[in-house]
């Protein structure tokens, strides 16, 4: 779709990321109006003319008032005369939610898309850009004529992994099987040996890493995932790699979401040398001043920019 006028808008917690986007080229930046009232009710307003442009919404899901921010503010655009609505979601909350393991769960993962999919259809379309799901499957879930594409922050990932490894002898490894395939596939592209830990469930809550599978002694471990949360994986992978006699381990990850007090929690074990994740998530954008030297920043602007422009 080639855009014609684009103006880009974005709710309140990825106004970071608006401003980064348009440093790479010319955006009309537009205006939104917000208010909560004593009650807990948000008022919005639109106050860039949209009439007959292509519009951009940075939005998010990563809590209920971003879902709910990003679908009245993308119903309204259309109702205003957006000629094309393009939703760019950085990341899309819940997506481990993405299947029902026992009876009577909720698939929140499909229940969110089919919200999104029931914003009213601007004259050219709606599209939604997602960036590296948990699940690939996750695009099938949105419904009706809203269309989803799926990005990958790869280029990024490859990027920091040169970056922190500088070039020397390293195994790029992941934190269980599940995301095996991902970390082959790059650490192919990086002529490098991949790793991973075998896990045996302990409980619903804890895990035991039983075993690597590769050869790590003397060397740079780096761990990727398309996620980070709390960390607990994480850290059983780096003691199981250090274990193994890894010399020192990193970690990168697509979504650095670090509820809570997570990230001093992994600062404070001692076990990594950094972490890097990119700007896809606001709160790893929040603490990254006050973790500097530990936890690096990429930025997902260009790839966003090039791709919405060119």
């Amino acid at each position: 779709m080639i855009l014609r006028e684009p103006i880009i808008f974005s709710v309140s917690t990825y106004s970071y990321l608006k401003e980064s986007i348009c440093k790479h080229g010319n955006l009309e930046i537009g205006t939104i109006e917000k208010k909560v009232f004593p009650d807990g009710e948000v008022y919005h307003r639109i106050k860039s003319d949209i009439s007959d442009k292509d519009v951009i919404l940075i939005g998010g899901s990563c809590s209920d008032s971003d879902t709910l921010e990003t679908f009245d503010l993308a119903c309204a655009m259309v109702k205003y005369g957006a000629r094309s609505l393009t939703i760019v979601m950085p990341y899309y909350g819940y997506s481990t939610m993405e299947r029902s393991a026992i009876d009577g769960e909720v698939v929140t993962a499909k229940t969110r898309a089919r919200l999104f999919s029931a914003i009213p259809l601007s004259p050219r379309g709606n599209r939604i850009i997602l960036f590296d799901l948990h699940s690939d499957g996750i695009t099938y879930y949105f419904e009706g004529a809203i269309r989803p594409f799926h990005l990958y922050a790869r280029p990024i990932i490859l990027n920091a992994i040169k970056e922190i490894t500088d070039g020397k002898d390293f195994v790029l490894a992941s934190t269980d099987a599940g995301r095996a395939k991902w970390v082959q596939s790059m650490a192919n592209e990086l002529g490098v040996r991949p790793s991973f830990v075998f896990k045996k469930r302990i409980d619903g809550s804890r895990t035991e890493v039983t075993a690597v599978n590769a050869q790590v002694e003397n060397k740079h471990v780096v761990i990727y995932d398309d996620m980070i949360r709390t960390g607990s994986s994480l850290i059983n992978a780096a003691r199981a790699y250090l274990d193994s006699g890894a010399i020192k381990v990193s970690a990168i990850a697509t979504h650095g979401l670090f509820p809570d007090d997570s990230l001093e929690k992994l600062k404070n074990t001692n076990l990594f040398e950094k972490i890097i994740c990119t700007d896809s998530h606001p709160r790893a954008v929040l603490l990254e001043k006050d973790f500097k030297g530990f936890l690096e920043i990429k930025s997902i602007s260009e790839i966003i920019y090039n791709y919405l422009i060119t």
